[in-house]
């Protein structure tokens, strides 16, 4: 385990970020297993978290999955943390389906700040120091432009 890729063409995202398994093992593990294929979710920019890109993995990605416990959690993403987000079945509206998000994390003052409340996440990687701006101008197209897609895979 160690980078994955996330792109989003329109945008010119294609950034690198390293894994954090020896902080996050289990959220880290949950997220590899994951993309043991290439996966394109939906990505939207967030509303309540402030500078974030929220990715929720469609539930129809997902098998039985178990609840991830909270590693290396932060109620505060830095710029670039790559944070897995858990919010078990029914708790958010009576939601039937467990909700998995991937947040990317590009600028200060994000939080993780819910309408059900505060809910820390899990930061799984961190984006390369190099490719942050990069990040940031991206989001900030996306941002402008609306919901899209976004593609992670592996990258050795």
């Amino acid at each position: 385990m160690t980078n994955i890729r996330i792109r989003h063409a329109a945008s010119g995202m294609d950034v690198l970020a390293a894994m954090l398994p020896e902080k996050a093992p289990a959220n880290a593990a949950f997220l590899w297993r994951y993309l043991e294929s290439p996966r394109v979710v939906p990505g939207i920019h967030a509303m309540w978290t402030g500078p974030e890109i929220s990715c929720p993995i469609p539930p129809a990605h997902l098998g039985e999955e178990p609840a991830l416990p909270p590693e290396n959690a932060t109620l505060h993403p830095q710029p670039g943390d790559i944070v897995l987000a858990y919010v078990p079945a029914r708790m958010w509206g009576g939601n039937p389906d467990a909700i998995f998000d991937i947040g990317l994390f590009y600028g200060p003052g994000a939080r993780m700040l819910f309408p059900i409340g505060w809910l820390a996440g899990s930061v799984v990687a961190q984006v390369r120091a190099e490719d942050r701006a990069a990040l940031a101008e991206a989001c900030g197209k996306i941002r402008r432009a609306g919901a899209c897609e976004i593609s992670f895979e592996r990258a050795l």
